[in-house]
Parts: C-alpha cells; sequence; structure tokens
C-alpha cells in the first residue's frame, strides 16, 4: 500500500471497495491517542520479553512510511490495536519491543491497548473482555445514517421515516414532533462530525 498523509488524519489510502469489517484503516497518532510507539530490537526466537508477529499474523497490516516508520495495526475487524514502529521493524521477526510511553497524561490512554497486546501475545486471541462495547456506538451510527441521508437529498421527512417509523405509525402529533426534534439533532451532529468532529471521537 501507498503512504498517503493527508488532512484526514489516516497515513494511507485503504480500498473504498473493501468492506468495512475486512478494511485496516491505520489512524494517524494525532488522531488516535491510544497508538502505542515502539522500537522494535532484535530478539532471539522464544525470548519471553519478545514479539512474534507470526502470532497474529492474519490479523497483522503493516504500512511503511517514507521517514522509515512502520505504522501497524492488528486487528480482526471488531477489535484493533494500533501500533508505531519508531525504530527497527516489526515485520523482520521476533523483536523485543521498547516502548516509547510519554508522561501521565499520554499514558492514560495507552494502558488499555498496552493490556490488550499483552493479552494478545499471552493468549494469541482478542480478548473480549479488554474490548468493551461503546455506549455512543448506537448513536454514532445513526449519525453516518443520516448523513448518507443528507448526502443522497433526503429530507427531514425521510430521515424521521427511515430512523423511526412513518407519521401514520404515530399516534399523536406530540410523538411525532418529538421524533422531528431527535431527528434535528442527529442531522446537527452529523454535519458536524463530517466536517473534522470524526477526529475528536478516540479522545472522547
Amino acid at each position: 500500500m501507498g503512504v498517503l498523509l493527508g488532512h484526514g488524519g489516516s497515513t494511507f489510502a485503504e480500498d473504498p471497495n473493501i468492506t468495512a469489517h475486512k478494511a485496516r484503516i491505520i489512524w494517524s497518532v494525532d488522531v488516535d491517542p491510544g497508538t502505542i510507539e515502539l522500537e522494535a530490537l532484535p530478539a532471539a526466537a522464544g525470548d519471553r520479553d519478545a514479539i512474534d508477529p507470526a502470532a497474529f499474523a492474519s490479523w497483522l497490516s503493516i504500512v511503511a512510511a517514507q521517514d522509515g516508520r512502520e505504522h501497524i495495526v492488528i486487528g480482526d475487524g471488531f477489535r484493533r490495536i494500533r501500533l508505531d514502529v519508531i525504530a527497527g521493524s516489526l515485520a523482520k521477526g521476533p523483536v523485543y519491543p521498547r516502548y516509547r510511553l510519554g508522561g501521565i497524561g499520554s499514558l492514560r490512554s495507552r494502558v488499555l491497548p498496552l493490556r490488550r497486546l499483552l493479552a494478545l501475545c499471552k493468549h494469541r486471541r482478542f480478548v473480549v473482555s479488554l474490548f468493551p462495547e461503546d455506549p455512543k456506538m448506537g448513536r454514532l451510527v445513526d449519525m453516518l445514517r443520516v448523513h448518507d441521508g443528507i448526502v443522497c437529498g433526503a429530507s427531514l421527512s425521510d430521515l424521521v421515516s427511515t430512523l423511526y417509523g412513518r407519521k401514520s405509525d404515530v399516534s399523536d402529533a406530540r410523538g411525532y414532533d418529538s421524533m422531528r426534534s431527535r431527528a434535528r439533532r442527529l442531522v446537527r451532529e452529523a454535519r458536524a462530525l463530517a466536517a473534522g468532529g470524526y477526529r475528536q471521537l478516540m479522545r472522547s
């Protein structure tokens, strides 16, 4: 894959024809504060402190940047761990990771990703309990649906009907007005998200 350091916050351009489940989006460390930065030092096979990429090769995507760094995502389509190798290479076999964690502020956002990486290396699978469901996901999905509708020219009434049901399905006018108000809020939030608000999603 070619490297693309653009305004969107992703380190490269994924094929738009790939399904969401198979796509491996690698957000830059500026957008994804949970990215683990490390140096990859040579390690002997069997070293208990080493990371062996062969253990999760089927989930591993590596993009080499022009500055020599490796931008990495380990993901199965539902769960993911982001790494940035700032020296050395994870693609060359077992490595001894020397982590760059930063200060207290940046460390806070990397504790859970480090636990996920440790569990992955130990169990050779994603430990589901370390990937709790995001309570905001349902509303974010609705925002994406609303944005798609706006782009396709849907009216507010169209959006209300798709999200909550037709006007004839509602027993009173007050209930329908409430649905329209909810849809208007989603429209505002969807537009803000598309205008750059998505960059803050991983920081919330």
